[in-house]
């Protein structure tokens, strides 16, 4: 499978995930918290910005790491993914957290748990689309190319 990806296809990867993930945990974790729309709207954005430059650090050394290794995109190569990228951000994400919401670190840790079993899933689930679309949509320009 074709695993380069320019810097505009990394942004868009990034951004696809994100918009998305704002458009689910914003309101839902409003209602779930307690807090008004706004203060987890801005909570969700500054996780936003921290996951999309994680997101697209890590991919690229995924990437890299699958071309020096020669591993195929399987589902166990997905999941092992997401595991990996979730952990990094959650490093990131409790002290924001606890920050933000004046809560200590282990309630942040207890709420990025949360946010993880959600998260966990999701990046399985589009990232795996995205690999497949992709792979359509690079077949479909190499046809073209050669039409």
């Amino acid at each position: 499978m074709h695993t380069h990806k320019s810097v505009r296809e990394r942004f868009f990867h990034a951004l696809g995930f994100e918009v998305l993930a704002i458009a689910i945990c914003a309101p839902l974790g409003a209602w779930l918290l307690g807090y008004s729309l706004g203060h987890i709207g801005l909570l969700t954005l500054m996780i936003s910005l921290v996951a999309m430059s994680w997101n697209m650090v890590f991919n690229v050394i995924f990437d890299r790491t699958q071309r020096r290794l020669g591993f195929d995109r399987t589902l166990v190569a997905r999941a092992i993914h997401a595991v990996i990228f979730e952990v990094g951000l959650l490093l990131a994400v409790v002290p924001l957290a606890a920050w933000w919401l004046n809560i200590g670190l282990w309630e942040a840790f207890v709420l990025d748990i949360g946010i993880a079993l959600f998260f966990l899933p999701y990046t399985f689930v589009f990232n795996w689309t995205y690999d497949h679309l992709r792979a359509r949509f690079v077949a479909r320009k190499a046809r073209s190319a050669q039409a």
